[in-house]
């Protein structure tokens, strides 16, 4: 590394193979112009001696490019002396001089050089040759307007960027700018009705992206590929249900089971009947459920994660098979049983309207995402939609649902989800009046829009749930088996952090827990004595799950127990039984 009373500093003296480096005025490290030969200036990306050398034990990782990633992120984070040295002592230069040289010119706003410069490092690819040339020119015309040098921004207009013949769209926005005396052309971010130029600094990064990565390394090259490793552990964890920001470098990430809801925290006995459906609110904080005591329970999720009940709902004459949240969780509708459907006020309790239709029954309904229609399954096979006072705005007829049927709307309210027919699920398009189907060779129990409404998961009676992609062409993407289901709906859903599990109910009693990504079974929870009939997790804490079964109760896992106040006690489980 040089003599000990040697008193320059490393950035004054580093050498590489074919020039020298020079410690410009913000850090950069660059090349000595003056040290270029013509043949490094014509030289084609970086080229080593022992560029066959491999590090690591699969015999994949080329040592030049390991060297050269991270002397990328050594001056990504700013130790410009550090990556000089890592340069000097493996003999390994980030760029080749011709490279640095381009680099230096741009900063510089040395654009006739630069294009120069650019036709050196020797792209074998013409029309990238072309793109770059047109963003450096951009820049040129741009600094040149806002010198007010109005004319030589229209020579470089006509004589310089209109010769490339690319994006010709950007060609007819730049002679606007020459045209149009109300723009301005300012430094720094753009704004409506202004014109900014970018940094140089800007440029060079737009231009890094441009080039190939074996001329110039990628910005932040280094750190892209860690969080690729982190998301393939991830990926492969099949346990993991917690924030990102608990992961280390350090170690290989895994989660043990203890991370997925498997313990019983909370037994909830309000109910007289089975239950039959529940469903979280989407902000988590409560929960609710219905039952074949025709009544329908909206429970609250308090801070310590226990949950007691806020109203009881008692309006429906039969058995309450369908619930939906409305978008901003403030309203809830109730369907019973081939019955009305009702809406009501979560916060008093109280009923708001109730839905009813001559001569028929609703089997099922749902919101539109603005929260200002409502949809409904109806027992004649159709589906309507209404205003929130009564008035129906519109009726789709024909085989649009069946009598034991759920409902979808998409997020973005453009499409409808039913079950048509015994085996096929439809997609229709409300605007667009385009049907898509989802067929399945069994008869289809049940169905839920994932979040993001780009997937639909579907129960079937040969104790499969099958998933669907729905986005663009629909597509099945996994199976789940092993649950048990021979007479009864029994339905399942999405949950955990990001949506990366699926859980099921069972006839055997129990909660099914698969992997969404790899269909493994990570789980069984027992502890109901009847058919669970209906799982939710909550959207909000992917370590709470719960649970609705014919043994009258609705179980709440979690991974470890509440800390609560206990109302009744069964086995040290938290029990509640009756409003808080």
């Amino acid at each position: 590394m040089g003599a000990e009373d040697d008193d320059e500093p490393p950035s004054k003296r580093v050498k590489v193979s074919s020039g020298q480096l020079v410690d410009i005025s913000d850090g950069t490290f660059v090349r000595d112009p003056a040290s270029c030969s013509l043949g490094d200036s014509m030289a084609r990306p970086l080229t080593l001696q022992g560029d066959d050398e491999v590090v690591g034990t699969k015999g994949v990782v080329k040592k030049v490019e390991f060297v050269r990633i991270i002397t990328e992120a050594l001056d990504s984070l700013g130790y410009k002396k550090t990556r000089a040295l890592l340069e000097e002592e493996s003999g390994i230069p980030l760029h080749t001089s011709v490279i640095n040289l381009f680099m230096q010119q741009i900063l510089d706003g040395k654009w006739d050089e630069s294009l120069n410069t650019l036709r050196k490092i020797g792209l074998v690819d013409e029309k990238i040759v072309k793109l770059a040339s047109f963003v450096i020119l951009e820049q040129k015309f741009f600094e040149l307007l806002h010198k007010e040098k109005v004319m030589d921004a229209l020579k470089t207009l006509r004589g310089e960027i209109s010769p490339l013949c690319i994006n010709n769209d950007r060609v007819h926005q730049l002679s606007f700018f020459i045209i149009s005396p109300s723009q301005q052309v300012l430094p720094g971010i753009s704004d409506q009705g202004i014109v900014r130029v970018k940094s140089r600094r800007k440029l060079l990064e737009e231009l890094q992206r441009l080039l190939p990565p074996t001329v110039m390394v990628p910005e932040k090259r280094l750190v892209h590929l860690v969080e690729q490793a982190l998301d393939l552990q991830l990926d492969a964890c099949r346990f993991h249900n917690s924030v990102v920001g608990e992961m280390s470098l350090l170690t290989d990430h895994h989660c043990g089971i203890d991370h997925i809801p498997s313990l019983t925290v909370q037994i909830l006995r309000e109910h007289k009947k089975e239950v039959w459906f529940l469903e979280f609110s989407h902000n988590g904080k409560y929960l609710a459920s219905s039952s074949a005591d025709f009544s329908v329970i909206v429970w609250e999720v308090k801070l310590d994660g226990s949950v007691c009940m806020k109203h009881k709902f008692l309006g429906h004459k039969t058995s309450v098979s369908y619930i939906s949240w409305s978008p901003d969780d403030h309203q809830l509708l109730t369907c019973g049983e081939e019955d009305t459907v009702i809406r009501w006020d979560v916060e008093s309790g109280k009923c708001i309207h109730i839905y009813e239709k001559k001569n028929v029954g609703f089997i099922s309904c749902g919101w539109a995402p603005d929260g200002k229609r409502i949809f409904c399954g109806v027992t004649d096979k159709s589906i309507t939609m209404w205003d929130l006072e009564g008035k129906e705005l519109e009726c789709w007829k024909g085989h649009r649902t069946i009598r034991m049927s759920d409902l979808g709307i998409t997020s973005d309210g453009k499409h409808v989800v039913s079950v048509c027919k015994e085996n096929m699920i439809v997609l229709f398009g409300r605007e667009s009046k385009v049907e898509r189907v989802i067929q399945e060779d069994q008869a289809i129990t049940s169905f839920v829009l994932s979040m993001d409404s780009k997937y639909v998961l579907v129960s079937l009676s040969n104790q499969e749930i099958h998933l669907w992609n729905i986005e663009g062409t629909v597509k099945l993407v996994a199976k789940y088996k092993g649950h048990k289901r021979s007479r009864f709906v029994v339905r399942s859903c999405f949950g955990g952090l990001h949506q990366a599990f699926i859980a099921s109910g069972s006839e055997d009693s129990q909660v099914y827990i698969w992997h969404r990504g790899s269909g493994e079974l990570v789980g069984t929870l027992a502890g109901h004595s009847g058919t669970v009939n209906c799982v939710s997790w909550n959207p909000r804490n992917p370590h709470m799950l719960a649970s609705a079964s014919d043994d009258s109760t609705i179980r709440i896992w979690g991974y470890n127990r509440v800390n609560t106040k206990q109302h009744d006690t069964d086995n040290g489980v938290n029990c509640c039984n009756g409003r808080s």
